[in-house]
């Protein structure tokens, strides 16, 4: 490809509102342009990159045994109330009807598709383990898109499903995918870090995320300084910091007067101690909980639902109290999974005071008997603590947990922090930001029973098949090389994604410089590699500084001076390195193929 027939347009400016590497340079670069706020196209430099991540994935996927499929990406929205999610997306999911009022779907993931279409041909056992993915554009209208394609709001992904007749044969795909994705990150030349998360709204039990260190990463990762254990905050587990209570020499519970104190900082102030003496009761309201609650405190009359045929019965709407360490935070995503909610949030302070009977801030778990108690771990070794006594201006001191409430449940529902103790090895725990490129659910029944899936068995019995799923942000994963892969010049591409393999940059191209550049330029492509030829009348000064901001691995300089020497002589840089040297014209197509095709072969291997 010479340079001048190319769409290539580079910026000298970065973009006011890029504030990321990747996002800065896949402007500058000419590799996409924005359309809207969170929509961006791609132009030709930007998408034989994006091509050859797809590539990538493609080829780990058919290895792994999975089959690729092209279904839609506006889904009817039947499929949507057939699973349940059509209300649970909220206002992300992008819903629009048809001339005839019929509700459609523009897909944010592919569950239902996926499972609508297997639905339809699933009739045997024998058809099981089947994997299914797809590479396709999806949408979900994010309130703030930001950082480039990092997240947009149209974006591609790879989604792959599987159908499993028991949990051991799920498992033996759960791994083989996450094996798969490892090969896939490291031929794209990434660092990640794969990490045990929760399943979210996805469901299921088993789950695993994978990676990149960011700075402006929408996640925190826990990681420990001994050992390999690594989470997702919202999974992470710590040894525990404390003992069982035993409160024979604590003195009985006593009322204080705490006039116009209600938070904890307040509370230390006031009591001059510190907030690991206090217990926290907080008011939660949980969405479609599975949880049978009909003997839980203050629920016998709360009204079950089913929300699809085949799907268990749900109580919509529930409140829980929550208590747990002063020093300590709640984590949600723990808490939704312990009820088996799909959302929880803190209530509004008219619910807390209806259910309480008293002000906001004045909670505690003593004579709290209006709501099912949810205590963390933590509360179970405090025996002399400082907690609210359900009244205004007043708490109680020398609560003991055990001799002075219980709970009707106690789960880990803390928020790992640095500092705490690994789990594994009982070593430091600290924290990274992260972005996540893939992710790997054991998704179990949730969407195969409430979309009525079924097959026979060997005895001929209907039975449901257990599910998995598996996702990888094509997008992310291109902008997530470019953040590890750059200097202040602009992208140093790994030869494996790269647009173009060589840049050649006559110093004019004329004469003799000419006849030596394309003559190169046909000897590589011959070889098999990709060639851009820099044939633009440009200052060496511009052409060089395109050359290291579009980032293609391996450039060629050709001049007069090279090519008077006795035997003509062509300069080869690698993107990634300083130096330069000097090899003679007739040996440089074999030896930047050979180069290249090693590298090839080496990233090919990795395991």
């Amino acid at each position: 490809m010479n340079y001048s027939s190319a769409f290539i347009p580079t910026l000298r400016e970065v973009p006011a509102d890029a504030v990321i590497a990747s996002h800065r340079l896949m402007f500058r670069a000419g590799l996409l342009r924005k359309l809207a706020n969170g929509l961006f196209a791609y132009l030709p430099l930007g998408l034989r990159s994006f091509r050859k991540v797809e590539q990538i994935i493609r080829e780990e996927m058919n290895a792994a045994g999975a089959l690729e499929i092209k279904p839609t990406v506006v889904v009817p929205g039947e499929l949507w109330k057939e699973s349940g999610r059509w209300d649970a997306m909220g206002e992300s999911l992008l819903r629009v009807k048809n001339r005839l009022d019929n509700d459609f779907v523009v897909s944010p993931t592919a569950e239902e598709a996926f499972t609508s279409i297997v639905r339809d041909e699933l009739s045997s056992y024998r058809q099981l383990p089947l994997t299914l993915y797809q590479i396709n554009t999806k949408f979900r209208d994010e309130i703030r898109p930001r950082y480039g394609v990092m997240r947009g709001r149209e974006f591609v992904m790879k989604d792959a499903y599987s159908w499993h007749t028991d949990d051991k044969s799920l498992d033996e795909t759960y791994q083989a995918m996450g094996r798969a994705y490892r090969r896939i990150f490291k031929r794209c030349g990434l660092s990640v870090i794969p990490v045990k998360a929760d399943s979210g709204a996805m469901g299921g039990s088993g789950s695993e995320e994978f990676m990149v260190e960011s700075e402006v990463g929408d996640n925190t990762l826990i990681l420990c300084k001994k050992c390999d254990y690594a989470a997702n905050v919202e999974k992470a587990g710590c040894k525990p910091d404390f003992t069982t209570a035993a409160a024979a020499n604590t003195p009985p519970f006593e009322k204080i007067d705490t006039p116009n104190v209600k938070t904890i900082d307040e509370l230390c102030a006031f009591l001059k101690t510190e907030s690991s003496q206090f217990i926290k009761t907080l008011i939660y309201r949980a969405l479609n909980v599975e949880l049978d609650l009909s003997a839980a405190p203050g629920c016998s009359k709360l009204e079950r639902k089913k929300p699809a045929p085949d799907a268990p019965l749900v109580y919509p709407e529930a409140f829980f109290s929550v208590a747990i360490r002063g020093d300590l935070d709640v984590n949600e995503v723990k808490l939704a999974a312990a009820l088996k909610a799909s959302e929880v949030a803190l209530a509004s302070d008219n619910d807390v005071i209806r259910l309480t009977n008293a002000p906001v801030g004045f909670a505690g778990p003593v004579g709290l008997t209006s709501l099912p108690l949810v205590i963390d771990h933590t509360v179970t070794g405090m025996n002399d603590a400082v907690t609210g006594a359900l009244e205004k201006d007043l708490h109680y001191r020398h609560v003991a947990y055990g001799r002075d409430f219980t709970g009707w449940m106690i789960e880990d529902v803390r928020t790992v922090k640095a500092g705490d103790l690994c789990p594994l090895c009982g070593g430091e725990l600290y924290t990274k930001m992260g972005n996540e490129l893939g992710h790997i659910f054991k998704l179990g029944y949730k969407y195969t029973r409430s979309m009525n899936v079924s097959y026979l068995d060997e005895n001929g019995k209907a039975q449901t098949p257990i599910m998995g799923c598996y996702g990888i942000g094509v997008d992310r994963t291109l902008a997530s090389v470019i953040e590890e892969h750059h200097d202040e010049a602009g992208i140093i591409w790994p030869t494996s994604i790269a647009p173009y393999h060589v840049i050649i940059i006559p110093i004019k191209y004329d004469g003799a410089v000419k006849a030596a550049a394309d003559k190169l330029a046909a000897e590589l492509t011959e070889a098999g590699l990709e060639v851009l030829l820099d044939d633009r009348n440009e200052r060496p000064g511009v052409k060089f500084n395109d050359a290291d901001l579009t980032g293609i691995p391996w450039r060629v300089v050709i001049g007069d001076k090279g090519l008077a020497n006795p035997t003509p002589q062509v300069e080869i840089k690698r993107r990634s390195e300083k130096e330069n040297r000097m090899v003679e014209l007739d040996k440089a197509a074999a030896e930047l193929a050979q180069k290249i095709r090693e590298e090839e072969e080496i990233i090919k291997a990795l395991k």
